[in-house]
C-alpha cells in the first residue's frame, strides 16, 4: 500500500510537470541534460550487474537499451524510444515507451518473456554539479501488470563523467539499490 501511494505522488508529481511543459509557450527545444551517455551499474539486495546505453536521435527524442543481470541464468533488458523536454531553465521531464525482456528464477516458469514498459520521469538541476530525479512507470508482461518507480541522484565530477545512486521500487529484482557510473560521450 504504501508503495502504491508513493508510486501515485511521483506519477502527479510527473504528470504535473508535463502540462507545465507542453502548456508553457516558449521556443524550448532542447534539454537541460545531456541523453548520449553509456551507463554502468551496480545493485545491492540483490547483487545484480548492468549496462546501459542511450543516445539522441533528434533534439527532443532518444533511444535507450540497458541490461541486468545477478549471472544465475537470468536478465532484464529493454529497448526503448522517448523524449524529453524541458520543464524550465533546470528540470526536464521525459518518458519511454519500451519492449522489456526477462527471464528470472522463479517466475514465467524459467521462460524468456516479452513485454511493454511505459515510463515518465523527472530530472532537476539542484546545483551546477548535482541532479535529482525520479520515474514511475507501468510494466505490462506475461499477464503480469506491474508499477515501478525510482528516485535517484548524480554527482557530475565532471563534464563527462558523473557518478549516482538510485533506488528502484517494484522493480525485475524487486527493491533495490544500485550505484552508476556514466560517461557522457
Amino acid at each position: 500500500m504504501r508503495k502504491t501511494k508513493i508510486a501515485g505522488i511521483l506519477l502527479a508529481a510527473a504528470t504535473s510537470a508535463g502540462f507545465s511543459a507542453a502548456s508553457a509557450a516558449n521556443d524550448n527545444t532542447m534539454s537541460n541534460f545531456s541523453y548520449d551517455y553509456f551507463e554502468a551499474r551496480v545493485g545491492i539486495s540483490p547483487v545484480t550487474y548492468g549496462v546501459g546505453f542511450s543516445t539522441s536521435i533528434h533534439p527532443n527524442a532518444h533511444i535507450r537499451a540497458e541490461v541486468d543481470t545477478e549471472f544465475e541464468s537470468d536478465f532484464d533488458t529493454t529497448a526503448a524510444i522517448g523524449f524529453h523536454a524541458p520543464v524550465n531553465n533546470w528540470a526536464d521531464v521525459y518518458g519511454e515507451l519500451g519492449l522489456r525482456t526477462m527471464k528470472q528464477r522463479g517466475k514465467y516458469n524459467h521462460d524468456t518473456e516479452f513485454g511493454v514498459e511505459v515510463n515518465l520521469g523527472l530530472r532537476q538541476w539542484l546545483s551546477p554539479q548535482l541532479e535529482v530525479g525520479a520515474e514511475i512507470g507501468h510494466l505490462s508482461i506475461s499477464d503480469d501488470d506491474d508499477i515501478f518507480g525510482s528516485v535517484n541522484a548524480r554527482f557530475h565530477a565532471t563534464e563527462l563523467f558523473s557518478i549516482g545512486s538510485q533506488l528502484r521500487f517494484n522493480d525485475a529484482y524487486g527493491d533495490q539499490f544500485m550505484f552508476t557510473t556514466r560517461f557522457k560521450f
